[in-house]
C-alpha cells in the first residue's frame, strides 16, 4: 500500500479528530514530509482536509469522495476483504465488471466510479450519471445457482437499497416492479443485471449487479427532470457510507437468496401492489392491476380480455406504469 492509500484509511477512521503529522508519521513509519505530500495528493483529489498548526491535520465530515478505504471501513466481516476498484471515470461499471469476469475475476468484486460516460440502464437505454453526485456501482457474481434462482437477484438488490437507504439516511423509499427505487414519486435508483450463462451446465456462470443511485443529483436533462429525483439533496451523509451500506444488505440477503424470506420486504417496499399499471407485452400496452408479487418477483396482474373476461396472468418481464386517476 502506498502513504496516502495508509493515511486515507487512518483520516476516514478518524473524521473530525485532529491528528498531528508527527503522530501519523510514527503510525505509518515515514517522514512527516511523506505525510504532508500524501495530504497535499489527497486535497487535490477532493478530500477537505483541514490543517491547523499545533493541532494537525483533519478530514472534515463534508468531504463526499468515493473511496475504498471510506467503503471498506464501514463493511461486514462477511464482505471486507472484496476487491474493490473505484474510478474517477469510466464508460459504465458494469461493463468494466464483464471485462474482469472474463479475465477470471473474482467473485464478490465491487466497483464503483464517480462518472460514468456510457452508464446502462434496461431496455438498452443510458443511465445518467454525472460526477461527484451519485453512486455508480456494479458487484461481480459467481453464484451457485439456477437460472430459476439468479432472477431472484435483482429483486435482491432492490430490497438492499431501499433497506440501506433506510438505515443511513432514515427515510422509507419504495421500489416500482421490478427493480426501479423511487422517493417521493420520483425515480432515485435504477438496477441493472446482466447474467452469462453456461449452456453445457445448464447454470448461470456469471452475474453483474449494475446499482445506479442519485444521491446529490440536481440538475436533470429535460428529459429526466420531471421523474427522476435525488435522494440525499440535504445531507452531509457521505456517499461511502450508504455504498457500504448497500453492500451489505446485498451480502446479507444473498447469503440466504433460495429461500427467498426477502420477498416479504420487497412486497412491503412496492409502491404497484394494488395500483392499476398499464405494462407492456409484445409492443402493445395493455390495462390491468396488480394484485401482488409472487415468490420469484413475479408481477401478479388481474387484466381484462377481449371478449371482457378478466384473466389473472403473471409477469416476470417487461415495463410497467403506474395510472393515475384524477
Amino acid at each position: 500500500m502506498s502513504v496516502k492509500t495508509d493515511l486515507l484509511s487512518i483520516l476516514e477512521a478518524n473524521r473530525e479528530q485532529d491528528l498531528s503529522g508527527e503522530e501519523l508519521a510514527g503510525e505509518l513509519g515515514v517522514s512527516r514530509t511523506s505525510i504532508w505530500k500524501a495530504i497535499k495528493t489527497l486535497k487535490s483529489e477532493g478530500y477537505q482536509i483541514e490543517a491547523v498548526n499545533n493541532r494537525g491535520y483533519r478530514l472534515l465530515e463534508m468531504t463526499d469522495v468515493l473511496s475504498e478505504e471510506g467503503i471498506r471501513l464501514e463493511l461486514d466481516d462477511r464482505c471486507r476483504n472484496f476487491p474493490i476498484k473505484v474510478y474517477k471515470t469510466i464508460d459504465s461499471t458494469n461493463v468494466e465488471a464483464k471485462r474482469i469476469a472474463l479475465e477470471n475475476g473474482v467473485h464478490g468484486t465491487i466497483l464503483l466510479a464517480e462518472e460514468q460516460t456510457k452508464g446502462k440502464g434496461r431496455l438498452g437505454r443510458s443511465f445518467y450519471s454525472p460526477a461527484n453526485t451519485g453512486i455508480y456501482m456494479s458487484i461481480l457474481l459467481k453464484p451457485e445457482l439456477a437460472g430459476s434462482d439468479a432472477i431472484l437477484i435483482t429483486t435482491a438488490a432492490s430490497v438492499a437499497v431501499c433497506r440501506g437507504i433506510q438505515k443511513v439516511l432514515g427515510i422509507c423509499p419504495q421500489i416500482k416492479w421490478v427493480n426501479d427505487v423511487y422517493w417521493e414519486n420520483r425515480k432515485i435508483c435504477g438496477i441493472l443485471t446482466e447474467a452469462v450463462s453456461d449452456f453445457e451446465v445448464g447454470k448461470i456462470d456469471t452475474v453483474v449487479v449494475g446499482i445506479g443511485i442519485n444521491y446529490k443529483t440536481e440538475d436533470f436533462p429535460q428529459d429526466l427532470e420531471k421523474r427522476a429525483g435525488s435522494v440525499a439533496k440535504d445531507t452531509s451523509v457521505p456517499r461511502n457510507r450508504l455504498a457500504a451500506a448497500v453492500i451489505n444488505e446485498f451480502w446479507e440477503i444473498y447469503s440466504h437468496l433460495t429461500d427467498r424470506s426477502f420477498m416479504k420486504e420487497y412486497r412491503e417496499y412496492s409502491n404497484v401492489i394494488g395500483r392499476e399499471i398499464s405494462f407492456l407485452e409484445q409492443d402493445v400496452w395493455r390495462e390491468g392491476r396488480a394484485l401482488d408479487i409472487d415468490d420469484d418477483g413475479g408481477l401478479v396482474v388481474e387484466c381484462l380480455e377481449e371478449e371482457g373476461r378478466k384473466q389473472v396472468r403473471v409477469l416476470h418481464t417487461g415495463e410497467i406504469t403506474l395510472r393515475v386517476r384524477e
